[in-house]
């Protein structure tokens, strides 16, 4: 959140989350709501929960499988089937969530993992649901940014685009022209941003050294990262990333 909140070192906190949502395994929608809470717990991912008469009927069976959680409780776990296919563990809900978690009592969640495909109202979503506390800004900026490599210039920008993101610092991303492209060779590595979309890395090669995913591209970027689009963003422990204020 962008604001501080006086609460004990782990803290939780769940709020409604306002469209519908539905996830599919092999073709079936398992679930359907419009009345999914998100649950925020300190270092980890928002978790979307829902009534557990939003899972489609006849999909659940028991597993023996426990959990405990010293902040919600002891974690039950159900399998979930569909036609032949079985998703082992792959709901859970508290049956009777500590006093402090009171509110998690009727409500089940399941793994994003656990299914092929989640939507959120009618458009398909990845990595996670979007946190309405995140946010993503991008702004033209006249800073210039320099990039090196001990004396080597890898970049130089006096137009970047510095992006900002929610629990992150500052990211400044060149545009192609401004970047020595001969000193790049494309990267196997790849990582998707729910929010800014998926991300193809490069490394940088100065004569016989190599740093691997020193930098990386957005070449199709979602809504809020459009003014990224193929620019580049450097990131790395040996890489020199020098701001000057123009």
């Amino acid at each position: 959140m962008n604001y501080t909140v006086d609460s004990p070192r782990h803290s939780l906190f769940m709020e409604p989350f306002p469209r519908r949502v539905r996830a599919e395994i092999g073709g079936r929608t398992v679930l359907d709501s419009d009345r999914g809470y998100l649950v925020h717990e300190t270092n980890l991912l928002p978790v979307l929960y829902v009534p557990e008469e939003d899972i489609r009927q006849g999909v659940l069976h028991p597993s023996d499988h426990t959990t405990h959680c010293p902040y919600k409780g002891d974690a039950t776990y159900r399998h979930v089937k569909v036609g032949e296919r079985v998703v082992d563990n792959a709901v859970w809900s508290y049956p009777q969530p500590k006093d402090e978690a009171y509110w998690l009592r009727g409500l089940v969640a399941l793994y994003w993992d656990a299914a092929d495909a989640w939507y959120d109202e009618g458009e398909r979503v990845y990595g996670h649901l979007l946190d309405p506390y995140h946010r993503v800004d991008t702004r033209r900026s006249s800073t210039i940014v320099r990039v090196s490599v001990g004396d080597q210039v890898v970049a130089l920008s006096a137009n970047p685009v510095v992006l900002s993101e929610t629990g992150l610092p500052n990211r400044y991303y060149l545009p192609p022209d401004d970047v020595r492209r001969e000193l790049l060779t494309p990267s196997t590595t790849r990582t998707y941003c729910p929010y800014k979309g998926g991300a193809s890395y490069w490394n940088i090669r100065i004569g016989d050294r190599e740093i691997a995913d020193a930098a990386w591209t957005i070449p199709h970027p979602l809504k809020e990262g459009q003014d990224v689009r193929d620019h580049f963003c450097f990131l790395h422990d040996e890489v020199a990333i020098d701001l000057e204020r123009a």
